[in-house]
């Protein structure tokens, strides 16, 4: 039986490459994609998210319009350096032709939860804030959830944006602090794992390889973004963040994952950072007590890459 999933998403070129990826693979039931701020401005999130619907023959997913700046505090700046000014590469893509869901991101989601209470698996690859919101909508929503499987954060490893901070959490600490305290089942996959697997062109021309129409605007796109990654360095190369969540849900095993109490720091020099405390290893409140998640700290990086072709080639 079929995964059910919400991705909830800012794209962005590696949020492309996961929306594809779970398009591609039928153990995926994309109920929606739900959009926010975060790489882009929210309405061309919204746009984009179309277009990759449109590309991928898939009209009938619903897109929806979410949060457009964070939850507390000063809007973003975006990332058109990573991304490009249009959030693909800039290059210079038509608008889509399809049209939005009426509904909210925050609605859609608990509207999708409670239609299939226990089956809905959340994939947030952006700043968490539509997640907030609809934990605001319906506070029940946490028993309802078959599971939230996130990028974002860091445990050990530096961060992306300042010295311990990722750019999802970053984007909207107050957020990230109101879905990690949740009681659901929560996995964090974040720049421990992310920031290790390295993609080159020859993955980019698999990719392609495989699939003519979506691997091929894939390695269009990632052009710019392997701009961006490969600044000083004698190999071009670009990380995939996104797509790993997506791996995770189908193959858990092949992740090492540690329980922990995560808090997010809204502090202004730490903005952002994920303090991961090991459950059983707090020596004082709030680290003795959960909530925890389940934080992704290792992967077998031959299987996901494999896996990642395979499906882009189905």
């Amino acid at each position: 039986m079929s995964e059910k999933i919400i991705i909830d998403t800012d794209p962005g070129i590696d949020d492309a490459m996961a929306i594809f990826f779970a398009f591609q693979s039928p153990k995926f039931d994309v109920l929606g994609l739900t959009t926010v701020f975060g790489n882009v401005p929210v309405d061309m999130s919204a746009n984009n998210a179309l277009i990759l619907c449109e590309l991928a023959g898939k009209t009938d997913v619903p897109v929806t319009l979410g949060m457009s700046r964070p939850w507390f505090g000063r809007p973003s700046t975006y990332a058109h350096f990573v991304h490009g000014n249009d959030g693909f590469g800039d290059i210079n893509h038509p608008p889509a032709k399809g049209k939005l869901d009426p509904r909210s991101s925050a609605q859609f989601i608990v509207d999708m939860v409670n239609q299939y209470p226990g089956e809905v698996s959340l994939v947030p690859i952006g700043p968490l804030t539509n997640i907030a919101a609809a934990l605001r909508l319906d506070p029940t929503l946490p028993s309802k959830v078959k599971q939230v499987v996130l990028m974002g954060g860091t445990a050990r490893a530096p961060g992306n944006v300042n010295p311990v901070a990722e750019a999802n959490i970053w984007n909207d600490p107050y957020a990230a602090q109101i879905v990690f305290a949740a009681e659901w089942p929560l996995t964090m996959i974040g720049l421990d794992i992310t920031d290790t697997l390295r993609f080159n062109q020859d993955f980019l021309d698999a990719l392609e390889q495989g699939n003519s129409v979506l691997g091929g605007f894939v390695n269009k796109i990632s052009q710019f973004y392997m701009d961006f990654y490969s600044q000083g360095q004698a190999q071009r190369e670009c990380r995939f963040h996104d797509v790993i969540t997506l791996a995770y849900i189908l193959h858990p095993e092949w992740f090492e994952v540690e329980q922990c109490k995560v808090m997010v720091s809204t502090d202004e020099l730490t903005r952002g950072q994920t303090v991961c405390c090991p459950k059983g290893k707090g020596i004082s409140e709030p680290w003795t007590s959960g909530p925890y998640a389940n934080v992704a700290l290792k992967v077998d990086e031959d299987k996901v890459n494999q896996l990642y072709k395979t499906v882009y080639a189905l």
